[in-house]
């Protein structure tokens, strides 16, 4: 019987060249946002914002990437999930922190979840694409 098993952890370096590829995408929108990246106990490794964005998407950005950890889940697709289950819909939004909107994704590699990414800021869409721009950065595969 195992008592331990090893488990993939995000780097710093890692987490920086995720938050710097998340911005340069964010500069290309024409947006002003926070990127955060956590490590898979979702605590924060890289906090990136950028002049002019909001000061409350620090908050929202830090939530949207511990959301998309504790529940390995893109936070945008929390919606359809609650809209198809009554007891979601009333029971989940009263956790504290979770984010159930889009611009939050696990980081994923080779199949395990290492970290977290959350862009606050710019629309919906766009916080979504700015982390996946991120993803993209060190090859993190994305979840369908």
């Amino acid at each position: 019987m195992e008592v331990v098993h090893k488990v993939r952890e995000l780097t710093a370096s890692a987490a920086a060249r995720m938050a710097e590829a998340a911005v340069a995408r964010a500069v290309e929108l024409g947006v002003a946002v926070v990127v955060v990246v956590v490590d898979r106990g979702g605590h924060p490794l890289v906090l990136r914002r950028m002049d002019g964005a909001p000061t409350l998407a620090l908050t929202v950005a830090e939530k949207k990437a511990r959301s998309a950890v504790a529940f390995p889940l893109p936070t945008h697709r929390w919606y359809d999930l609650l809209r198809e289950s009554p007891a979601l819909l009333q029971n989940l939004p009263q956790v504290a922190d979770l984010v159930v909107f889009g611009g939050g994704l696990p980081v994923r590699v080779a199949g395990e979840v290492a970290g977290g990414i959350g862009v606050s800021g710019a629309s919906e869409a766009q916080d979504t694409e700015i982390a996946r721009a991120g993803l993209a950065a060190v090859g993190a595969e994305e979840d369908p």
